[in-house]
């Protein structure tokens, strides 16, 4: 078994921090010997240590607690990259639970496919609480993919993933710094990645489960997430060496098609009260941030200004 480093990036959630950690030390199947845990503590205060120190003392393997004081999701995610000794890097949130398979399963396709990176579906679970848009909301934080095992010819984000470190660009720093505040790092980098011919790989056994956090549970924070969502394919065009204009021009026209189409349909699911209306409305956001994609409409979602 290679040196394996499962990655917790968290940002002010203790409690989500410790169920993620303790879901880490009761992995079966794997060699503990050849684990560690690094958590990240995006904050500007260490306010993360206390957790980390009290999970050092029960863990089966060396706990690496990190300080990144830079605000910004990229920031994070290469300061534990440099502190990081593992061949392969297993990414975790920290409002993820794994179950006990969940490495096993990861690693076994990493080896079955010989990928450059695994996916494994997530499982969103609503507070109780949550009514309105209930399924909706569950299934925008879900990642939902094929039932079976194999190769993908494309790629979903960070969370719950395994990485070969050889494949990355830059093994160390391999985040766009530029994403710090919107997110989409993952999506810039697994799309460099694909260019230079890595292999993705998706295993439905390596699923986790999600519960995030309350406030995120509502329309007005996944409508603007679906928009900044939908700038990615036009972001990645405009972002390409060299720029690829013709593919910014194409992906803003769909994007306006996308928008109209689908936000009109919206308006007519909105006065009639059908029950996938926010779905739609999902949609045409997504489309409308394909062709709103640069400077002035970016959404900061991560660090102190978010």
């Amino acid at each position: 078994m290679p040196r394996v480093t499962i990655m917790i990036p968290t940002q002010r959630r203790p409690d989500g921090l410790a169920v993620a950690a303790r879901s880490v030390f009761g992995q079966t199947g794997v060699d503990c010997a050849e684990l560690e845990l690094v958590i990240v503590d995006n904050d500007q205060v260490p306010s993360a240590k206390p957790v980390a120190d009290m999970l050092a003392k029960a863990a089966p393997f060396p706990v690496i607690y990190v300080h990144e004081k830079r605000p910004g999701v990229a920031f994070a995610r290469n300061a534990g990259m440099a502190r990081a000794s593992g061949e392969l890097i297993a990414f975790l949130d920290d409002d993820e639970e794994a179950p006990d398979g969940w490495l096993a399963a990861l690693l076994a396709a990493q080896v079955r496919y010989d990928a450059d990176v695994v996916f494994g579906p997530v499982r969103t679970r609503a507070p109780d609480h949550i009514v309105a848009h209930r399924d909706y909301l569950e299934r925008f934080f879900s990642r939902e993919g094929p039932a079976e095992a194999g190769v993908l010819d494309h790629y979903y984000g960070c969370g719950d993933s395994l990485i070969r470190r050889a494949a990355l660009p830059d093994p160390v720093s391999p985040f766009a710094i530029e994403r710090n505040h919107i997110g989409g790092e993952d999506d810039m980098l697994f799309g460099h990645m694909r260019v230079a011919g890595a292999r993705f790989a998706w295993e439905p056994a390596a699923w986790v489960w999600e519960e995030p956090v309350p406030s995120r549970m509502n329309l007005r924070y996944t409508i603007a997430r679906a928009f900044a969502y939908g700038q990615g394919p036009t972001s990645h065009c405009a972002a390409a060496i060299p720029r690829d204009n013709l593919g910014v021009a194409r992906w803003m026209v769909i994007g306006l098609g996308q928008a109209a189409v689908f936000g009109a349909v919206a308006g007519f699911k909105w006065l009639v009260r059908a029950k996938d209306r926010a779905e739609w409305l999902d949609r045409a956001a997504r489309g409308l941030g394909k062709t709103f994609w640069w400077g002035p409409f970016k959404i900061q979602f991560y660090g102190r200004t978010a």
